[in-house]
């Protein structure tokens, strides 16, 4: 799968002079677009437009200081209609304009053509399972978080402890299926999973779909596969590297694609630093490409 994501860069890549067709992308790399999208943010720590951007600037960038083309010229031939959207991009990723660096110099921002490889670290191994689940409800309460990919998120720190007793104790008594006992949710709002990207975050049960959620938030879960991975560690570190490996190396060697859902998390509430164990759930489709191919 890695030489097929590569070969999507290599397709992106060729289409910095013109509109970047994401699509085709994706079926390079034999994945949906969703899923394409949702891969490249988590693999290189940046949204997939981002990504093209930096990389359209870092090339216009050779072309401002060259002087050959007017920065109209440049404009229009990195994709811009106009100099003055030319000129917000340029400004976005060098900080500062196309005119100034031209007359000026200056530092600029390059940023290199990015490529995927496979690294061995260790022995590490991955414990999941495939589940087929019927359609649930998620009941709690709900709150908007940045995410935090190292350390404590301390949004989602506050909203665990602004829950009243009461809240936790209806919460349990709903309880009625796996992933049992009070779990968080993270419902992702785009496909953008880089640090302070927001995301619905719920600290809830699952229950059955009829569960009249009273005071309480309710998040509707269709039926589908999840992938469950098992996680024993010190919290959150263990937590924080489970969800990087999972993307970063058991996506890529496994013939499964995320799907629109919530990434579900149960875990024991211990002291930072202490060990515990974690059960993460992730929905899942077949991928219409190979593993590892």
């Amino acid at each position: 799968m890695l030489e097929r994501l590569n070969q999507a860069l290599d397709h992106l890549e060729a289409c910095l002079d013109r509109e970047v067709d994401v699509a085709e992308g994706a079926r390079i790399a034999a994945v949906s677009e969703y899923h394409f999208r949702r891969l490249f943010s988590a693999l290189a720590g940046m949204p997939l437009p981002v990504y093209v951007r930096r990389r359209r600037m870092t090339l216009a960038a050779a072309d401002v200081l060259a002087g050959e083309l007017t920065l109209l010229d440049v404009a229009v031939r990195y994709g811009y209609g106009s100099g003055e959207a030319f000129a917000r991009a340029f400004r976005s990723v060098h900080g500062i304009g196309p005119g100034e660096a031209r007359r000026m110099g200056g530092v600029l921002t390059a940023q290199p053509r990015m490529s995927f490889r496979v690294v061995v670290e260790g022995s590490t191994t991955i414990r999941y399972r495939i589940v087929e689940k019927e359609a649930f409800r998620v009941v709690g309460r709900k709150a908007r978080v940045p995410l935090v990919h190292e350390g404590l998120n301390a949004a989602a720190a506050a909203h665990v402890e602004s829950l009243d007793e009461q809240a936790i104790a209806t919460m349990k008594e709903l309880s009625d299926r796996e992933p049992e006992g009070i779990l968080s949710a993270a419902a992702y709002l785009t496909d953008r999973r880089e640090e302070g990207a927001e995301a619905d975050y719920w600290i809830g049960v699952a229950t059955s779909p009829e569960t009249a959620a009273d005071k309480l938030d309710a998040l509707d879960v269709p039926a589908g596969t999840w992938a469950v991975f098992d996680n024993h560690g010190p919290y959150p570190h263990a937590l924080q590297e489970l969800w990087r490996d999972v993307f970063t190396q058991w996506f890529p060697s496994n013939p499964y694609a995320t799907r629109p859902g919530p990434e579900l998390l149960r875990t024991r509430p211990v002291e930072i630093g202490e060990d515990t164990d974690s059960q993460l759930w992730i929905p899942i489709e077949r991928s219409s490409g190979n593993a590892g191919a």
